[in-house]
């Protein structure tokens, strides 16, 4: 993983806000510019190659009265696809067109870009930035020479590499550092969108590594109901396939998420779509997972996730608990906490979630703060979920992790690791681990 690749893009980037938006926007507001010309920016250069195929193969189409998506995204290369006949590089040929050639380029995309596109509500920006005269400068800044956001490495005439490629991987850790920052910059609690890959790399191992000899050959669903930009989900199949790693399996990871926030939604299926050799953007779904479960038919044999904390759940409630105040959704059953914190029910989701029929069952690991072991009392929600978590012995060790792992945030976080197919040495146990002083001190990498 280079770092320093990762650190340059970023700093251009967040360069590119300095230097165009500073005067027209409110810095709280940079990040509804720069996140989506970012992703955009990344699916067009994987589009270059192609282009003139798929126009071939769009004009052709309409002379037929064809609708043919399936054609267009194999001509592509991907699961999306532009027909416009702009790319990034091309807008710049029509300074005094681009907002008219722009909204083309967009109206371009393929059904599934065109919703990332709306989360993101890039069209509403496009007057402020044509009235301000930015437009143009913000699409020439992303097409610099400076910055390389294609997986292909550049290279000079002698065939040395003079900028490094960005891997899938990598460009998943640019959208993260970019909303950490803009979080940071508006004081937000960055905990909520942003897990640190070195918090996700120790869970990946906690839930892998015991099991990693029998992870066997075929499709292994993979599953985060708070996913944000899909760090999680990434990491897990990173690791999973990583050849140099533990591993090193074949198996084929099935890729599932919900998220509730609109942008970070459509960074995490954008970064879906990018995947080479399983996309699947539609395994991530867009909502709340507490109010409506949209992968309600499904049971996943790893998971992950870092919920919310210390967030109420109150628009949740009347689908959790009906107007007889009774628990009316079957996936918490068990009893809800209090409504101020409703990390726990995604935790009891989870649970809900898991294979009871296989032998491997299925395996959890998730970030929760001390309310979830230590709030309520004896026969409150909080307290009915530990016990039924104990008593089917479900909960194999919870560890502390160090203090200001968490962007913005000092609090004592804690993962707890679960499994209904406990080793035997294990049965009847929960193992406590205190890591708060297990670390050392690094650079901050990706600070400013």
């Amino acid at each position: 993983m280079d770092h320093s690749t990762h650190n340059k893009i970023v700093a251009f980037i967040w360069s590119v806000a300095d230097d165009l938006l500073r005067d027209v926007y409110v810095r709280g507001k940079y990040r509804d510019v720069i996140l989506p010309f970012t992703v955009l920016r990344r699916l067009d250069v994987l589009l270059e190659p192609t282009k003139d195929q798929v126009l071939k193969t769009k004009q052709f189409l309409d002379e037929k009265g064809i609708n043919g998506q399936s054609r267009l995204k194999k001509d592509s290369g991907y699961v999306f696809f532009n027909t416009s006949k702009f790319t990034f590089k091309s807008l710049l040929d029509e300074p005094s067109k681009i907002k008219e050639n722009f909204e083309v380029y967009l109206n371009g995309y393929s059904e599934n870009v065109q919703e990332i596109i709306s989360k993101f509500k890039l069209r509403n920006q496009l007057e402020t930035m044509d009235e301000a005269n930015i437009l143009y400068g913000i699409v020439d800044k992303f097409c610099s020479k400076d910055i390389n956001l294609s997986p292909k490495p550049v290279l000079n005439r002698e065939g040395d590499v003079v900028m490094a490629s960005l891997t899938n991987l990598g460009m998943g850790y640019v959208f993260e550092e970019l909303i950490r920052r803009f979080n940071e910059e508006n004081n937000e609690e960055a905990g909520e969108h942003f897990t640190p890959r070195e918090v996700i790399q120790l869970m990946t191992h906690m839930v892998f590594l015991p099991v990693k000899d029998s992870i066997q050959e075929g499709t292994h669903l993979v599953y985060d109901p708070a996913c944000g930009s899909g760090g999680m989900l990434t990491e897990a199949e990173h690791f999973i396939h990583d050849l140099e790693g533990e591993i090193r399996s074949k198996a084929i990871c099935g890729l599932y998420g919900q998220e509730l926030q609109a942008e970070t939604y459509a960074i995490c299926k954008a970064d879906m779509m990018l995947k080479e050799d399983h996309p699947e953007p539609d395994n991530i779904a867009f909502g709340s997972t507490l109010q409506i479960d949209k992968h309600s038919q499904l049971k996943f044999d790893f998971m992950l996730s870092n919920p919310p904390y210390g967030k109420s759940w109150k628009s949740d409630y009347d689908t959790i608990v009906g107007e007889k105040k009774e628990i009316i959704d079957p996936r918490f059953t068990v009893g809800v906490p209090r409504v101020s914190d409703g990390q726990l029910l995604f935790l009891v989701n989870m649970l809900s979630k898991m294979k009871h029929d296989t032998k491997q069952g299925s395996r959890i690991a998730t970030v929760h703060n001390g309310s979830a072991l230590f709030t309520g009392d004896a026969g409150s929600g909080e307290s009915n979920i530990r016990q039924w978590i104990i008593e089917n012995d479900w909960l194999e060790a919870i560890v502390q992790l160090p203090k200001n792992l968490f962007y913005n945030t000092g609090i004592t976080t804690y993962i707890w690791v679960l499994s209904n197919r406990k080793a035997e040495h294990r049965k009847g146990k929960i193992q406590l681990i205190d890591a708060s002083q297990q670390f050392e001190k690094n650079a901050k990498e990706f600070r400013k």
